[in-house]
């Protein structure tokens, strides 16, 4: 329980840590509101990237370490339902709550009740807040399928909190 605590309250500090500061916007960007917007949406985007990349490297550690007591695995299916479980539990303490797939190298993770944002569900107005809770759990399940030999495209969607879905696109070689 302590775990998953510290835990929300890391993640919780990396985002504000990361969104607290007001963005340097670069040379050539001239003041005033337009300026400020375009390197508002850099300083994001970047916020953004440093979140998944974190993400991505405990996803790795994890993937190199979980697996140790199963057996390899056969399909991309099997590495999916090993994240949806196994990852997930040792995460968030509670296993995803669907797993579809369209054959064809897509595949959709739901949480019906994503821990991390479980502290905003209380109304609409943080919607938009959503995305940047989100980038760190694509980069750790990017990372988990790196490490365990499949490279993907890992993207998360929120139509209504705390429900969120994760899209894993492996592409075709």
């Amino acid at each position: 329980m302590a775990d998953t605590v510290l835990f929300e309250f890391l993640h919780t500090e990396m985002v504000a840590e990361l969104w607290a500061h007001d963005p340097d916007p670069g040379p050539g960007v001239s003041a005033g509101s337009r300026g400020e917007e375009v390197g508002a949406t850099t300083g994001q985007k970047m916020s953004l990237s440093v979140l998944e990349s974190m993400g991505f490297r405990v996803g790795q550690a994890l993937g190199e370490r979980l697996p140790r007591e199963t057996l390899a695995f056969r399909e991309e299916l099997d590495v999916l339902k090993f994240l949806c479980k196994d990852l997930w539990v040792a995460v968030f303490q509670k296993q995803m709550d669907s797993l579809r797939t369209n054959h064809q190298g897509t595949y959709v993770l739901q949480d019906n009740s994503f821990p991390l944002l479980l502290p905003m569900a209380s109304g609409l107005q943080y919607l938009e807040e959503a995305p940047k809770f989100l980038a760190f759990t694509c980069g750790l399940l990017r990372g988990a399928l790196c490490t365990l030999g499949i490279e993907s495209v890992v993207t998360a969607s929120v139509a209504a909190l705390p429900v969120c879905k994760f899209q894993v696109l492996i592409p075709k070689s």
